[in-house]
């Protein structure tokens, strides 16, 4: 799997299926600034800070060149993170699980739809179900990018780490394609990508500098 890189060349979004808009892609916008918003729809963060933000800036400067597209992926409680619970956000701003009970905890819902529509477009992350036992490699890559002095510490410590990380991914019934590839580490998280489809930031969590990074993007294009 291509992994993406900062500074390069965006890899391709992969999607099983758009639920709302019109199938869209990186090699496809060129010319413009993409911000992708990556969202569990069982994920009270993504509702109540990420994409009431990009929302907002889909209203301010969609017609200033920048497109949005919304995946939602699943890396944890596949039965609510999945496409039929997607499908009914996206036809009538219906929540489920914790993000029900969090929004309803601070007033943010009317019954259980959300009080805002999600104008962009929308699409499944593409999850294909672990068919092998997890390398050793990828392992040791997610301990290494969480855990950065993970070699210095006492070996007892290092067999304990070793040992959750190895039942989380066991956990992990199936693995979401773009979550993976951009190496996002939760949700919400937020793709953006320039004019010419070069990667310019995955980061995750709400994004505090976010508007201004699309208006320097968008002014230098």
């Amino acid at each position: 799997m291509l992994k993406a890189q900062v500074g390069q060349k965006a890899p391709l979004l992969a999607v099983s299926e758009w639920v709302q808009g019109q199938p869209s892609n990186f090699d496809q916008l060129m010319g413009h600034v993409v911000l992708v918003e990556v969202f569990q729809v069982n994920c009270p963060g993504c509702f109540l800070y990420a994409l009431p933000q990009a929302v907002k800036l889909y209203q301010k400067y969609s017609s200033h060149g920048l497109i949005i597209l919304g995946v939602a992926t699943a890396f944890e409680d596949f039965d609510k993170n999945n496409l039929k619970n997607l499908q009914r956000l996206m036809d009538h701003g219906e929540v489920i699980g914790e993000t029900q009970k969090w929004l309803s905890q601070h007033d943010q819902l009317i019954g259980n739809h959300l009080p805002f529509r999600i104008p962009f477009p929308v699409a499944m992350d593409r999850l294909r179900k672990r068919q092998n036992e997890i390398p050793q490699a990828e392992m040791a890559t997610f301990i290494n990018d969480r855990i950065p002095n993970f070699q210095t510490l006492p070996e007892s410590e290092q067999h304990s780490i070793w040992q959750r990380v190895q039942n989380y991914f066991q956990a992990l019934e199936y693995h979401a394609e773009t979550f993976e590839t951009f190496d996002l580490k939760g949700t919400p998280s937020h793709i953006l990508v320039d004019q010419e489809g070069i990667l310019r930031q995955c980061s995750f969590g709400a994004g505090t500098d976010l508007e201004a990074d699309i208006v320097s993007l968008l002014n230098h294009g």
